[in-house]
């Protein structure tokens, strides 16, 4: 079985290695480039195709489709100065809660 976070390790470091790479040979460095908007635009539409995929009961596509989100995800909390652990530490911390009143709790 695949270590599942020790592949995240690896993608978080290569979208950090090219975030400023030439944008002519890297569609990370390009994406950084277009800028926090347009990267955003693609997490959107990455969900939207997943969605469709679910939708259709198309496994494959929504396989295919989940990749390119996280993927768009994880170059969106690159922008931003997200790291996967701080995405960790917030589900550590709603653990054992409720969704509904962890929901609640944020008003």
């Amino acid at each position: 079985m695949m270590d599942k976070a020790e592949i995240l390790d690896r993608l978080e470091q290569v979208i950090q290695s090219r975030k400023d790479g030439d944008a002519d040979k890297s569609y990370v460095a390009k994406l950084f480039k277009k800028g926090r908007q347009k990267i955003a635009q693609k997490v959107g539409e990455e969900g939207v195709e997943t969605a469709l995929a679910a939708g259709a009961d198309n496994r494959g596509e929504v396989i295919s489709e989940s990749a390119d989100l996280l993927f768009h995800l994880m170059v969106l909390w690159a922008d931003m100065g997200i790291s996967a652990d701080d995405i960790f530490e917030e589900l550590a911390r709603r653990e054992g809660i409720s969704g509904i009143d962890e929901k609640n709790s944020r008003g």
